[in-house]
């Protein structure tokens, strides 16, 4: 724990770097955790407590040097302000968070391995990050390991997880991998998920959902049409039969 004369002396995010300026090697290390940020807008929309960093810096005091930062693909914190006195955040310092560290850290192995199943586990290992995900589509056979694993911390060591989507309780929220569209483009994305292993739908999923709903609303009322139609020409055809046997359709004798 910090002495209070060792938290006055730490840096502000404003004098620290947002990032460690390490290009990522393929798009999706970029693109994915976004997905799962701008789907957590969306699902968490009415909550303000909740914070998912893409790319940025995450600064400790657990590891050898506070300025030097830990980059996960993607975090989420729980119990921290979305907008950090109302502005947006260059960096995450835990110190600057109420000691608030994140509960779930993202990363994404690329072509060259970046220390996922070692060195970054330590470090969240130190950190004391609950659970750690690791997302591995294209490496997974080369790295002997699975394309999706989640750790949760037990007892100060990761335990990797069973189940896809995997729930996490402590989070409120699973998460999990499927074939989804995304602006035209078929692809693996990661989703989250809810606690009876349905996925939360994009926006772009629940606007295709209401149009398909819609879709199926005109068609049923066009069916009652069509159906109402065919019972009046049946109908009329009947009567017709009976004028030409000389029969009243409109008088006809009741059966008491």
């Amino acid at each position: 724990m910090l002495s209070h004369n060792l938290k006055i002396a730490l840096p502000t995010t404003d004098e620290l770097p947002c990032s460690d300026d390490t290009p990522v090697d393929n798009e999706d290390q970029n693109f994915l955790p976004n997905v799962l940020l701008f789907l957590l807008s969306a699902i968490w929309a009415e909550r303000m407590d909740w914070f998912f960093g893409v790319d940025m810096a995450l600064y400790h005091t657990t590891g050898v040097n506070p300025k030097v930062p830990v980059v996960p693909d993607g975090f989420l914190s729980v119990g921290v302000e979305r907008k950090k006195g109302g502005k947006s955040r260059k960096s995450y310092a835990v110190w600057e968070e109420n000691e608030v560290v994140p509960i779930l850290t993202l990363e994404m192995v690329s072509q060259t391995p970046g220390g996922e199943y070692d060195d970054k586990l330590a470090i969240y290992t130190k950190l004391g990050v609950l659970y750690y995900v690791i997302y591995n589509p294209e490496y997974w056979r080369r790295d002997q390991h699975q394309p999706l694993e989640v750790y949760k911390l037990v007892d100060g060591n990761y335990r990797l997880q069973i189940g896809e989507p995997y729930w996490m309780p402590e989070v409120g929220l699973g998460i999990g991998r499927y074939q989804g569209m995304i602006g035209g483009i078929s692809q693996e994305l990661l989703s989250w998920y809810d606690n009876t292993g349905n996925r939360y739908l994009t926006s772009d999923e629940q606007v295709q959902l209401e149009r398909n709903r819609a879709e199926q609303e005109r068609n049923r009322a066009e069916q009652e049409r069509t159906r109402a139609e065919i019972e009046r020409t049946r109908a009329e055809h009947l009567a017709q039969y009976l004028r030409s046997l000389g029969i009243d359709p409109n008088n006809l004798p009741s059966d008491s």
